[in-house]
């Protein structure tokens, strides 16, 4: 029993890993370009979502009729967990342990349940407890830098894939009319600040003569 549970626990982290580059696949050569004949996930995502929902003030619903356009049809989940599993199944096949393939199933079911939750909140914010945390705070930042540049950040969960696929981007290269809200932080370029300040000149300086001479 106590193997059992342990090769389960196991799955868990592995689903973790693979579901970060997982989506980051998905996300950038099926979402984001037709695959052949199938543009189904490009039209729905690249060309319906990011019409619809942009960087800008847009990024929050604005059209009632536009709520259904955020999540995915609701078969895609049971197809892409299904289609996560597959690399998993060589590791409990060379393993011989086939425990895994349970853990790696209650860690895909997880992972993009919380990727539907808070991209949901994402584009239709409404002050949740799961908005007020940090975490979520940094992702939504990441997730509208991908509307902005929709060629970088990819993932939406965890940004794994992002970081170690080069397309990880922190803040926006140029200032934009980014959508603004509670949970929404500032994705703008820096301002650099200059290393060693100009000292002023003697024009700008204090005229301090006359107060000498009234002393």
């Amino acid at each position: 029993m106590d193997s059992f549970w342990f090769w389960c626990a196991l799955g868990l982290p592995i689903s973790v890993v693979v579901g970060s580059f997982f989506e980051w696949s998905i996300h950038r050569y099926v979402m984001h370009r037709p695959v052949g004949k199938f543009d189904y996930a490009f039209k729905a995502h690249a060309v319906i979502h990011h019409q619809t929902f942009k960087a800008d003030h847009t990024y929050h619903l604005i059209n009632e009729k536009d709520k259904e356009t955020i999540p995915m049809a609701w078969w895609n989940g049971p197809v892409l967990i299904m289609m996560c599993l597959v690399p998993v199944v060589p590791v409990a096949w060379l393993t011989g342990h086939w425990e895994i393939l349970l853990g790696a199933f209650s860690g895909f079911v997880a992972y993009y349940a919380v990727y539907e939750y808070i991209h949901w909140c994402m584009h239709l914010p409404k002050k949740r407890i799961v908005e007020r945390s940090g975490i979520y705070f940094r992702l939504n930042g990441h997730h509208l830098l991908h509307h902005r540049y929709m060629h970088k950040n990819f993932n939406v969960v965890l940004p794994l894939a992002d970081f170690l696929l080069g397309t990880l981007l922190l803040r926006s290269k140029i200032s934009f009319a980014q959508a603004q809200g509670p949970a929404v932080p500032c994705v703008q370029p820096r301002v650099a600040k200059p290393a060693n300040p100009t000292p002023p000149s003697e024009e700008e300086l204090p005229d301090l003569s006359s107060a000498e001479g009234a002393m």
